[in-house]
């Protein structure tokens, strides 16, 4: 029971450490997608959406996530973006027009 236990701990300590490293991917690239076309990335952050298991090109099971995060072009209006992964790699990035 103990050894369970530990398991799920060490376990749930990864997910924790990995979710942090994923979100800090999705934040650096929302914010190079935002200086790239010129706008203002608001609120220097994202938000997670969505978390699912999904199988990548290899078959092998990874974590999704779906990250958002606001936008502007004139620092007047918000618009909505999204950033899309799939383990630690990048599958792509959505903003509003």
């Amino acid at each position: 029971m103990e050894l369970i236990i530990i398991m799920i701990l060490i376990a749930s300590l990864f997910y924790w450490l990995d979710s942090i490293r994923a979100k800090e991917i999705a934040t650096a690239n929302a914010k190079q997608s935002c200086k790239k076309v010129l706008l203002e990335f608001l609120d220097d952050t994202v938000l997670i959406k969505k978390v699912r298991l999904r199988r990548n090109t290899h078959g092998q099971m990874s974590i999704y996530r779906e990250y958002e995060f606001e936008f502007s072009s004139t620092g007047e209006f918000r618009y909505k973006g999204q950033v899309r992964l799939l383990g630690k790699y990048l599958i792509d990035i959505e903003m509003e027009p």
